[in-house]
């Protein structure tokens, strides 16, 4: 039975206040036994959060009793277990970082595309799509006939769109992550530099994933997500992709027989990379996992969040 439910939410919306909603943001999630992480900045609120359905549902109508947040807008999954360890609320300068000033996607996104219309613009010759995620979370999965930026992180995406002749050779460009916020700040982006025709995927991949139906789906593979699910499917169940808790990264099965796979140690991406006596720690955590698992309790040493992440990207 499913008794956890996850929200993922975002809003960019003018929070010139940003720092004093922190202290009674997490005393509500506090009280009502919330986890997740949840960004603060001057230009809206990012977070994924789980707990009890009654206790997602308090904390989504106390941010939804501030005016700014009265049409905040949210997208659930249910999961067997606390996709978190712990409770996070962080004030940043972004919620998504792009590093780049003057981008209000609130005045500046592009037009949103209904997941139901999301094929019809696939299909539509005059149209570059772009998968605005990093690059390991598209070797997951992604959209037929999508490029790949091959970014590390979000912030490399303005170099990307600069020397990249592909986003000029069509006169439509449109964009797509995984629940929606990198959309907006990306099209915003292109807008500034005088891309006229930009669309967006509308809930990102998740609400795509949610009611398309599989059989007329685009999408190939899994989603790669924020929390200990690691990656959905379609109807949003979870996926196969396990995390490696060296660099926090997706691994496949088939990534798994690979001589560089240790269980909480390495994998091919991150083997090099790490001295012997990280690799030592490592398989001392691992084994510490493995005991608290045995005794049914819980192992909170561990960071789950993939490097670059914003907030779970809602």
């Amino acid at each position: 039975m499913s008794e956890f439910l996850t929200a993922a939410l975002y809003k960019f919306v003018d929070l010139p206040d940003f720092a004093a909603l922190k202290a009674p943001l997490q005393a509500c999630c506090e009280q009502h036994a919330v986890k997740g992480t949840i960004l603060l900045a001057a230009e809206g609120i990012n977070g994924t959060i789980a707990g009890r359905s009654e206790a997602i549902r308090a904390v989504l109508a106390f941010l939804r009793s501030d005016p700014r947040f009265a049409d905040l807008d949210h997208k659930e999954s249910f999961a067997p277990k606390m996709p978190f360890y712990r409770l996070k609320v962080r004030l940043k300068k972004e919620i998504v970082t792009l590093g780049v000033p003057g981008i209000n996607p609130a005045k500046m996104a592009g037009t949103y595309v209904r997941p139901e219309d999301w094929n019809a613009l696939l299909d539509d010759p005059d149209v570059v799509v772009v998968d605005v995620r990093n690059d390991y979370e598209v070797a997951a999965g992604t959209f037929q006939g999508a490029i790949n930026p091959r970014t590390r992180s979000f912030g490399e995406l303005p170099d990307w769109v600069r020397r990249e002749p592909a986003l000029r050779a069509k006169p439509k460009v449109a964009m797509f992550c995984t629940g929606g916020i990198r959309c907006e700040k990306s099209t915003a982006l292109l807008r500034a530099q005088g891309f006229d025709e930009v669309y967006h995927l509308q809930g990102g991949i998740l609400k795509y994933l949610e009611v398309v139906p599989q059989a007329q789906s685009r999408w190939q593979g899994e989603c790669f997500v924020f929390d200990e699910r690691v990656s959905v499917v379609h109807g949003l169940q979870p996926g196969t992709l396990e995390l490696c808790r060296s660099c926090r990264q997706p691994v496949t099965e088939q990534d798994k027989t690979s001589p560089y796979f240790v269980q909480g140690v390495s994998c091919h991406r991150c083997h090099d990379s790490k001295t012997e006596a990280q690799k030592r720690s490592r398989m001392e955590r691992q084994k510490q996992m493995a005991l608290a698992e045995s005794r049914n309790q819980q192992h909170i040493g561990v960071r789950l969040e993939p490097k670059n992440k914003s907030a779970g990207d809602a």
